[in-house]
């Protein structure tokens, strides 16, 4: 289909390259044979007036115009996608369809796992792809990579819709005969202590509790750090360390590990969990219907 002298088709071409930067790549992606790819490009370029993707060593870039291009074809390509995810009604039970969250294993232990148990009773035909946080979700979100992120608010920015999935009161936990958590543990004790932190991503940023601690004039000893959340009991069995752990997590884990709990020793914000996706999927019913079944567990948990 044209419009105004532009092969439409022409535009998800247009996208693909400004993702791969990359003719072969963009090829691969697409299905295409690399000749096909190059003519693509060079109709764009044609189109447009522009060089679009410029060739540096062995790396191509995009120009500025190209830049400046991209969100308006992804708001295009997201409008057209959401019109076809919409284009009929929505039946858990007979729907066919894949949904990739972006969620920390945290999240997938406590709040996802029973959301997957209720989807396999009455929508068999529902696919959950469940990616590790990192600094591109927002990213993946932009490029309909992902069709949802569960983070923790400061972690989002507004440039999508969010929503408040929970809010996640912190507990201090160790091994269940850990000395210092037979009676109740003062603020002395627990600085005392050695622990336990979390940093997440390639960039090791700081997990919600670990972030909150480095502002507070409360200073632990970290003896291990870990990437993640469901490792942290192993790492207190048998030792005198302690942790930071989500109350929800944490009375998981006393399920299956030999594990105990106590309040923080101080006053310690909420953590408010955000869901944040597409603005062009805010009609999507699927997606809307996958929301509210994680909604409905935040609250039952």
């Amino acid at each position: 289909m044209r419009f105004r002298g532009l092969d439409l088709n022409l535009l998800g071409a247009f996208y693909v390259l400004m993702q791969e930067r990359s003719v072969s790549g963009a090829a691969r992606k697409l299905n295409l044979s690399q000749p096909a790819m190059s003519a693509a490009l060079a109709r764009l370029r044609d189109f447009f007036g522009d060089e679009l993707l410029v060739m540096q060593g062995k790396r191509m870039f995009p120009t500025a115009f190209a830049e400046r291009l991209v969100p308006q074809v992804q708001a295009l390509l997201g409008g057209v996608e959401s019109m076809l995810t919409n284009r009929s009604h929505f039946d858990p039970a007979t729907a066919q369809r894949t949904f990739r969250l972006i969620a920390s294993d945290y999240v997938i232990a406590a709040l996802i796992v029973p959301v997957i148990e209720y989807i396999s009773r009455v929508a068999p035909g529902i696919r959950l792809e469940l990616a590790v946080p990192s600094e591109r979700g927002e990213a993946e979100i932009a490029e309909g990579k992902a069709d949802l992120l569960i983070s923790p608010d400061y972690y989002v920015t507004g440039e999508h819709p969010t929503e408040l999935l929970f809010e996640e009161s912190h507990v201090v936990v160790g091994w269940g005969e850990n000395p210092l958590l037979q009676a109740e543990l003062s603020l002395e004790q627990f600085l005392a202590a050695g622990h336990v932190g979390v940093r997440i991503g390639t960039q090791r940023q700081a997990a919600f509790a670990d972030r909150q601690m480095s502002i507070t004039s409360h200073r632990r000893n970290i003896e291990v750090e870990t990437h993640s959340f469901l490792t942290i009991p192993l790492l207190l069995l048998g030792t005198q360390r302690l942790a930071l752990m989500q109350e929800r997590l944490a009375r998981r884990m006393c399920m299956i590990h030999p594990l105990r709990f106590q309040p923080l020793p101080f006053p310690f914000p909420a953590m408010r969990e955000m869901m944040q996706y597409h603005a062009t999927r805010q009609t999507d019913e699927g997606l809307n219907w996958l929301k509210a079944l994680l909604l409905r567990e935040a609250e039952r948990s």
